[in-house]
């Protein structure tokens, strides 16, 4: 019998062996993460009028023939301006069974660009949430919030998961996974999840964060390393633990927490009551197998919070819940994990950019 939880490597490599993954290129195996597989843009956007979703008994096509203002060819690499939305049909498409249910979310780098991608499918009722069943294309809507970027075929902004029956780990169950292996550093704050609070007085120095400057040069997604932090972002300082969020603006900061995902869990960031404030904590919100982990060759991983201040002005103070991690079960111990032989960006990672840009 199927195990309930989300699926690991092993079964999304079955599910394309089997059909139910299928892409045109073929997926490539590098594409294949602990509990996820990362998704590739096709070869042409769609400039729209306004981000929308198809809605029950309707197509993504039709509703590009509706709210298309010009097409774009991305062979050759294409800009996509801040500021605007954009839909690109991807090259993978699925034929789910009734049993697996699936959940899309942006990759690290993405998130950390601020560059709002999700995904969205034919007869879709919300963003990044595809039901059991589901047989059809997938599409990336793609909106760069603070940088204008250079894209083209085959790039991976998003990536998909998939899940069989409800593999949610309540606070119960949650604290006994904490008292039987430490999922972070410190006292465990666990609600609805596993609370973490923003660090805005590091141990060394006075830098906490950094917060994307207005008027800034184009991305290439393609350099890594390449471009200089100081042309694209305000380094933020603070002596007293609190900094203001202005409004509108987007920032990178770093949990208090270090973060542990073992081996036979995931994870995923969710935003926390919108009572502590009017503003929104994730942006990219997968955390695989390994993560942090000692069997991955972590020893805590931290995690960036991408963050924009909404409505008014917000004081964000140190030691401040804002954000929590939903864990899950692992239907099975992925053959792969986060960090341990594979190309993993945020294995052990403190305050950090994407890799986009060199290090400080």
């Amino acid at each position: 019998m199927s195990r309930t939880g989300v699926l690991p490597s092993q079964e999304i490599e079955a599910m394309i062996a089997s059909g139910v993954l299928a892409a045109d290129p073929p997926i490539d195996p590098a594409q294949i993460q602990p509990a996820s597989l990362d998704l590739r843009l096709g070869t042409r956007a769609y400039r729209v009028r306004a981000s929308f979703l198809a809605g029950q008994g309707a197509k993504v096509a039709d509703r590009l023939d509706e709210f298309t203002m010009h097409e774009i060819d991305l062979t050759n690499g294409a800009v996509l301006e801040k500021g605007c939305v954009y839909v690109v049909p991807l090259m993978e498409r699925l034929a789910l069974p009734e049993g697996i249910q699936a959940v899309a979310n942006a990759k690290s780098s993405t998130g950390r660009l601020d560059l709002l991608t999700r995904t969205i499918t034919d007869g879709g009722t919300e963003f990044d949430r595809i039901l059991p069943g589901y047989v059809g294309p997938l599409y990336a809507e793609i909106c760069p919030r603070s940088f204008s970027v250079l894209v083209r075929p085959g790039m991976r902004l998003n990536q998909i998961r998939f899940r069989r029956g409800h593999a949610v780990l309540d606070d119960d169950t949650l604290r006994a996974l904490h008292a039987q292996e430490p999922l972070v550093d410190g006292e465990a704050v666990i609600g609805e999840g596993l609370g973490f609070s923003v660090d805005l007085k590091p141990r060394d120095g006075t830098l906490v964060g950094y917060r994307a400057k207005p008027h800034t040069g184009v991305i290439d997604l393609d350099r890594i390393g390449e471009y200089d932090p100081a042309e694209y972002w305000e380094e933020l300082h603070t002596k007293d633990g609190r900094i203001i969020l202005d409004p509108g603006a987007f920032y990178i900061l770093v949990s208090r927490e270090a973060v542990h995902i073992p081996p036979d869990y995931a994870a995923e960031m969710a935003p926390y009551l919108a009572m502590v404030g009017e503003f929104r904590v994730h942006y990219a919100g997968f955390f695989d197998p390994g993560f942090g982990h000692s069997a991955a060759g972590g020893a805590g991983s931290r995690g960036v919070l991408e963050v924009r201040c909404h409505e008014a002005p917000f004081v964000l103070e140190h030691g401040q819940v804002v954000g929590r991690l939903v864990y899950e079960q692992m239907a099975e111990r992925p053959e792969q994990l986060y960090g341990a032989g594979i190309a993993s960006n945020y294995q052990g990672q403190g305050l950090k950019l994407s890799k986009h840009f060199r290090a400080a």
